[in-house]
């Protein structure tokens, strides 16, 4: 198998396992549904386990833009191979998705909430606040790509790797997941909201385009973000990384104090009502 088609069917199975356990959650008449969202990550974070096995040897099993963009980043992976990557990562988020639809097929017409159909296909705020949205998807994924540089550093019993991520993936739903869904991946929201954009799914309704932004551009910033400062505060232990790091951190919460005043002042000014 290629490396493309291995981010392809990596990328897949992520979201066979990840937007098929939402789909069992949230769909109506599902055996699963109402179990939770303890469930949910569970089932995504497995999911990363499965795609890992089965694609690493072949690709690495990025399954992610912001995983790949930040290996670039930092010299691990050749800039002349992103591309590709990043496209194989979009068809197999594509195709996923498409696979979880056919599978809940006769589910669809049996759910009423167009809020729960889009939610197996991509990620919503649970409380609308851009600089808030944007931010928790700048730490997750910042997160996520610091622990994954930081577990592939340690030696584990052969095979056992996977199946560690994808435990640090449900780490990562369980802390972190509850403000915006943890896309924490361009691929795995963007493919997906274009398969329900797409797709002839029973009174779906929109696909949230004004919010699809978030979920690519913030995962992409943390991505790099969290790869730089494993390289050189981690690895090369500088002191003036960590300051510019903390300097970029306090800036992003200053910036979100002044947009939280300034929202807070038109809503009292006169005719904001």
């Amino acid at each position: 198998m290629t490396p493309f088609l291995g981010e392809v069917f990596g990328t897949m199975i992520l979201i066979i396992f990840g937007g098929g356990v939402v789909a069992g959650v949230v769909l109506q008449q599902s055996k699963a549904e109402a179990s939770g969202w303890i469930v949910i990550t569970f089932g995504w974070g497995l999911g990363v386990a499965m795609a890992i096995y089965a694609v690493g040897q072949f690709s690495g099993a990025h399954i992610n833009p912001a995983v790949t963009l930040g290996l670039a980043v930092i010299g691990e992976f050749p800039w002349a191979r992103v591309p590709a990557y990043v496209l194989a990562q979009a068809i197999g988020a594509f195709l996923g998705a498409v696979v979880v639809w056919l599978h809940y097929y006769p589910h669809w017409e049996r759910t009423s909430s167009q809020e729960a159909k889009l939610a197996v296909f991509c990620t919503a705020p649970a409380v609308p606040h851009t600089p808030s949205n944007l931010m928790s998807e700048i730490i997750g994924t910042f997160v996520l790509v610091l622990g994954v540089l930081a577990i592939g550093a340690n030696e584990f019993t052969e095979g056992l790797n996977p199946l560690i991520i994808g435990l640090f993936i449900l780490a990562i739903g369980l802390s972190l997941g509850g403000t915006t869904g943890y896309a924490i991946n361009p691929a795995r929201d963007l493919g997906p909201r274009l398969a329900h954009c797409l797709l002839p799914i029973a009174g779906k309704g929109g696909s949230n385009w004004k919010y699809a932004w978030v979920p690519v551009v913030g995962p992409l910033i943390g991505g790099v973000a969290g790869a730089l400062f494993y390289r050189h505060v981690f690895i090369s232990g500088s002191t003036l990384a960590m300051l510019l790091a903390l300097a970029v951190i306090v800036a992003c919460l200053f910036g979100e104090y002044l947009f939280v005043r300034r929202s807070a002042s038109r809503q009292m000014a006169p005719g904001h009502d």
